[in-house]
């Protein structure tokens, strides 16, 4: 059965950011002389941004803001995007596949509009129908409202359509959608159930051999 739409999530997912985003974090954390490991970026994997530059405050002893954090971590990310992005195993050919089949895409991450942009014009804004960034809902992953909005948007059931996730943020997200979900955790683990299915990669997998998941 083929789902009306695929929505997928961007840092960690789609695209290998997560590398990206660690190195910013642990710059900007060194400002402050706190050691950033990756047992601190998988506290905060998934987002929302809001939600790091609350942890960074509180690990700084709020020497400074939320906001600051924010807001100085997408600015060092942002630049890296331009210049170090890269896509994950498998990731270029399941849009290849679907966009060939005529399945709409959609591009949903807790990142801000900017990294999301950075990321299609890095694709050459060829794949997707529709970009969900975080600012562009009220309330960004766990809340199902990105997920909901990118199937509005695209005209179809978010009951029949195909969300890929790496974080158990994203996952929760996509569950609480209604969505199917393929998830390719790399730093949590993800528990399968009748809705949530997981890989190890999206490496040498086709769009057909996902669908038949479900």
């Amino acid at each position: 059965m083929i789902p009306e739409a695929i929505l997928f999530d961007m840092d960690g997912t789609l695209v290998d950011s997560e590398p990206l985003w660690f190195a910013g974090e642990a710059k900007l954390m060194a400002e402050f002389s706190f050691d950033w490991k990756p047992e601190n970026q998988a506290q905060v994997l998934g987002g929302p941004i809001a939600k790091v530059g609350r942890y960074m405050s509180a690990l700084t002893n709020e020497a400074k803001s939320p906001e600051f954090f924010s807001n100085s971590l997408v600015a060092n990310v942002s630049a890296a995007f331009e210049e170090e992005l890269s896509l994950l195993p498998g990731a270029l050919e399941i849009l290849q596949d679907a966009k060939a089949m005529g399945i709409p895409i959609a591009l949903v991450s807790a990142s801000p509009r900017e990294l999301v942009e950075a990321c299609d014009r890095f694709l050459g804004g060829d794949f997707f129908d529709a970009l969900i960034s975080c600012d562009d809902v009220v309330n960004t992953k766990p809340d199902p409202e990105s997920y909901v909005k990118a199937a509005e948007i695209l005209g179809v059931s978010i009951t029949n359509c195909l969300v890929f996730e790496d974080s158990l943020t994203g996952v929760t997200s996509g569950k609480a959608s209604g969505a199917k979900v393929i998830a390719i955790p790399h730093l949590v683990p993800i528990q399968e159930d009748d809705q949530v299915k997981v890989i190890k990669s999206l490496a040498g997998i086709r769009v057909t051999d996902l669908f038949n998941l479900h």
